[in-house]
Parts: C-alpha cells; sequence; structure tokens
C-alpha cells in the first residue's frame, strides 16, 4: 500500500483522493482553502448555502452521474427545462432554438441561416481537428459570417478574454457550443441540471467517502514545496508540515507550479511559465425581483462591461431572486483593483438596465469573489502547448483545467481526469505501465 499526496481539494482533487483511496492506497489530500471544493466551494449568502461561482449540469457530463452513482446519491440529480436570451440594443431577445432565432430582429435571414447551420454541425461533430488551426473569430467569420461575429460574439470574447480575444481557439468554443446544444430535451426545449443542496451535496460525499476508506483531508495547509530526491518525489512541505509520499498528484493551478515543484526541469518550467491565464471577479444578488425569464443572457451592448448574467434561480429553486454576473479579466486590468462596492455598484446597475422594474430596495444582499486563476487562455493547438501529466520526475503527475482542452473548465471533465490520474498513479505504483495514457483521446500525454 503507497501513500500518495493529492494536491488541490477542489473537485479534480477530490475525485483524485476518491479513487486513489478506493483502490487501496494511503491518501493525504491537501487544500490551501478553509473549505473544500476550490471553485465549487459554497458559503453562507445571508443564510443560503450556494457555490461562489455558479455551476451545472449538462446531460453530457457522464463522469459526474458515474460518480453520484458510486456514492450513492444519483437521487439528488434535478433536471429543468431553461432558456436563454440575448440583451442587446435595449431589448432582451429569446434565444437557442431555431424558432427563436428565426424571429430575432438583429441578424438578415442568409446570417440566420448560417448561424443555425454552423451551430447544429458543431452539436453534432464527433471532433473537432479539423479546425483546430483556426482562432474562435476565424471559425464564426467562416461558417456565419463576419458580420455575425460582429453582431454576436465580438463583444462577448472581448468582454471574456480582453486582448486575448482574437487568440482563442475554435476547437474550444465549439466544444462549448456542443455541450450546451446536447443539452436538449427537443429541438425547442433545452434542459439544464442541479445537484439538490448544490454542488456541495457532491463534494460532501467525495470528503465522506475519503475519510470512510482511511484517507485524511487537510484544510488550512497550503503546499508549500515538492521535495524530489533522486529523481522521485519524496516529501510534500505544506503548511509547515512534511507529507511523506510514494506519489504525487497535483491540480494546483498551473501559474503556481513552478514555485511548488523547484527541481523541474527549465524546459518543462518553461512549458508550464508559457501557459496564460485570466482571472474572475464573480459577483452573486438576492433580489425580491426576477431580471430575466432566463437562466442564462448575454449580453451585447458597447457601454455595458459585463458579458451576461446568470440567473441562477431559474435553475435551481430559491426562495428570493439569486443572480450571478462575472468579469473575466486579466489581472493587468485596472478595474482588477476596484474595491468590491465599485463591482456591486456597477453590476446593480447594469442590471437594472436589463430590467428597469428593478429598483434599489429590491437589492438585499451581494458578495464578490475573486479567483486569480480562473480561465486559460487556449489558442489554436494549444493540446500541443501542454507538457505530460507525467513530469520527468518520477511518481510526479501534474495538471489543472487547462488539460481538459478543448473541454471547458466543469466539474465532470475535473472528475474525469481526477480519477484517471489516480488510475495512472495506482498503474505506476504498481509498475504494470510505464507512461500517462489518456484513454479517452487515445493521446498520450
Amino acid at each position: 500500500m503507497s501513500r500518495i499526496a493529492v494536491l488541490g481539494a477542489g473537485p479534480m482533487g477530490l475525485a483524485a483522493a476518491q479513487r486513489a483511496v478506493t483502490l487501496g492506497h494511503k491518501v493525504d489530500l491537501i487544500e490551501a482553502d478553509g473549505k473544500l471544493g476550490g471553485m465549487a466551494a459554497h458559503f453562507d449568502f445571508s443564510g443560503l448555502s450556494i457555490e461562489r461561482f455558479y455551476h451545472f449540469v449538462c446531460k453530457a457530463d457522464g463522469p459526474t452521474f458515474a460518480l453520484m452513482r458510486d456514492l450513492g446519491i444519483s437521487n439528488k440529480m434535478r433536471w429543468v427545462d431553461t432558456s436563454m436570451g440575448y440583451f442587446t440594443h435595449g431589448k432582451t431577445h429569446k434565444w437557442g432554438d431555431p424558432v427563436s432565432l428565426l424571429r430575432y430582429p438583429h441578424l438578415s435571414v442568409i446570417e440566420k441561416l448560417r448561424t443555425g447551420l454552423q451551430m447544429f454541425l458543431a452539436t453534432k461533430a464527433s471532433g473537432f481537428s479539423r479546425i483546430e488551426h483556426l482562432t474562435a473569430r476565424e471559425w464564426i467569420e467562416r461558417g456565419s459570417g463576419k458580420s455575425v461575429y460582429q453582431k454576436l460574439w465580438r463583444r462577448l470574447q472581448e468582454l471574456k478574454f480582453h486582448e486575448f480575444a482574437d487568440e482563442v481557439s475554435a476547437s474550444w468554443i465549439a466544444s462549448r457550443i456542443k455541450r450546451i446544444g446536447n443539452s436538449r430535451e427537443s429541438i425547442l426545449k433545452a434542459q439544464l441540471g442541479y445537484i439538490e443542496g448544490g454542488s456541495e451535496t457532491l463534494i460532501e460525499a467525495m470528503a465522506d467517502d475519503i475519510r470512510r476508506k482511511g484517507g485524511r483531508i487537510y484544510l488550512n495547509t497550503p503546499a508549500e514545496r515538492v521535495v524530489v530526491k533522486d529523481g522521485r518525489v519524496s516529501l510534500v512541505q505544506a503548511g509547515g508540515t512534511g507529507f511523506e509520499a510514494q506519489a504525487v498528484i497535483s491540480t494546483v493551478p498551473i501559474p503556481l507550479v513552478n514555485h511548488l515543484v523547484p527541481d523541474l526541469p527549465q524546459e518543462w518550467k518553461d512549458k508550464y511559465a508559457a501557459i496564460r491565464n485570466i482571472g474572475v471577479v464573480c459577483l452573486v444578488f438576492k433580489l425580491r425581483k426576477s431580471v430575466t425569464p432566463h437562466f442564462w443572457e448575454n449580453i451585447v451592448a458597447e457601454d455595458i462591461d459585463i458579458p451576461g448574467l446568470i440567473e441562477f434561480s431559474n435553475l435551481r429553486p430559491f426562495a428570493d431572486t439569486i443572480v450571478y454576473v462575472p468579469y473575466y479579466m486579466p489581472l493587468t486590468q485596472p478595474k482588477w483593483h476596484w474595491q468590491d462596492e465599485q463591482f456591486i455598484d456597477e453590476a446593480f446597475s447594469y442590471i437594472r438596465r436589463v430590467n428597469p422594474a428593478i429598483q434599489p430596495d429590491d437589492l438585499m444582499d451581494a458578495r464578490v469573489s475573486r479567483l486569480h486563476h480562473a480561465q486559460p487562455v487556449c489558442e489554436p493547438h494549444f493540446r500541443d502547448k501542454l507538457p505530460c501529466v507525467q513530469t520527468p520526475i518520477r511518481g510526479l503527475q501534474i495538471a489543472d483545467t487547462c488539460f481538459y482542452y478543448p473541454e471547458d473548465r466543469g466539474v465532470a471533465e475535473s472528475i474525469r481526469y481526477g480519477r484517471m490520474m489516480a488510475e495512472a498513479v495506482s498503474r505506476r505504483l504498481s509498475g504494470t505501465v510505464s507512461h500517462w495514457t489518456d484513454a479517452d483521446t487515445g493521446s498520450e500525454k
């Protein structure tokens, strides 16, 4: 029985630890935060337990469903008919199905046909290798037209990626369209899911299973260094304590890796340093009135500096209206240094722009959460840029959410990768394999 240290207790680290302890290993799960869950962690929002950063489930999220079955909580999955809107030219328009597209007033007939065909083909594609060399802008302009990119996409991309907006991979955006597009009950009815009790239900079920099987979980214990001896991991220094380990699975953000593992070869450090990330400031509002009938409302307006809002209470039922407003940006943006109240005031003014019926006294509470490394910037051929999960240091595997490419960050991909890493470590420790293989993609990483 080997001892494995897992760094980071977000969904990926939790899934890795749960799988490793199930396979019979001694596991130490080490987390810098005081709560489990990473981006899926909950907080107390004036008496309501809710995620700091919004999450939802799609019908294609097989790894989530499989793990919930293993943990005996499949009965906690809920599905809801949802819709999407586009706020532009001062008005909200329904979006996301063929009828809404045909009724949308700001595209010509040809633009509608080209857009509908491109989105449909994306949902049916088995993969996106043929567009891997293209940026999202190039792909959309070739399929839907330059005018459609300007009308529907440009502002959203700029507010998500700022100076990197024209560098984002077509495969990345097409994979997002496919995931959402395939979460449908019918051509006219979209369905998204949530876990009863929120993400915390799954997070706590994984943690309980880890502890029940003998694993140990350490919170408020920031990883400081992975100690290497004779080319193999031997110890993790964290929170002023040493944790002996025959193997280490790191799921901490890639920008932290070079400091954490100073013994990596320089060429590997250069690869990690070349992966760009942007941060997010995510606001959550509790309101007395609904803002929109839609779960997701894109916003395309030159004088509104958010890409949209998510009325989460249109997915998961609450007594009051819950609305998330994300601000994605590189940390070099001056706005990153705003005070929380500045973000709240601006975002609430935008909410009132979307729905002028919202009055100042409808605001019951608002909170702000920040994450420095929230979204990797995935350019064309991004997978070729990623180093192998198995590092040159024996017993050390490293990955974070950027390794899901072309899939976006999500709990399902976190579970899939975490379990694969644990299984690969277990095989290595038993001597049955000598390299990492991503069985789902067929690519050796």
